[in-house]
C-alpha cells in the first residue's frame, strides 16, 4: 500500500525535533517530493488547530516566519520557537545553528 504525499510531509514534518526548525523545501525534499514546497504550505494551511504536528518548527527557506509581523500567528509561532531555545536575529531563525539536519 503506498504512502500518499500528505502522510509523507505530515510524517517529515512531525519528525522536526524540539528547538529545530525545516523549511518549506527541506519537507518537500525529504518527503520525496522535492518541487512541491507550496504543497507544504497549503498542507500547514489546512492543518486543524488541535493537532500535534509541530507545524510551528516549519519557516521559509530564508528562516523568516512566513505570517505577517505582527499577526497573532506570526507571535505565537515565534514565542514557540523561542520557547524551545530556537534563535532569532532581525526576526529570522538563525538557520546555522537552528536547521533540522
Amino acid at each position: 500500500m503506498a504512502i500518499d504525499k500528505e502522510t509523507l510531509i505530515y510524517t517529515v514534518i512531525a519528525g522536526i525535533p524540539m528547538g529545530k526548525v525545516a523549511s518549506y523545501g527541506q519537507i518537500a525534499s525529504l518527503a520525496g517530493y522535492p518541487q512541491n514546497s507550496r504543497l507544504v504550505g497549503r498542507l500547514l494551511k489546512m492543518m486543524p488547530s488541535d493537532s500535534i504536528i509541530p507545524w510551528h518548527r516549519v519557516v521559509n527557506s530564508q528562516g523568516k516566519i512566513a505570517f505577517p509581523a505582527g499577526s497573532e500567528k506570526y507571535q505565537e509561532q515565534r514565542e514557540k520557537l523561542l520557547s524551545e531555545g530556537v534563535l532569532f536575529k532581525n526576526d529570522k531563525v538563525n538557520m546555522r545553528e537552528c536547521r533540522w539536519e
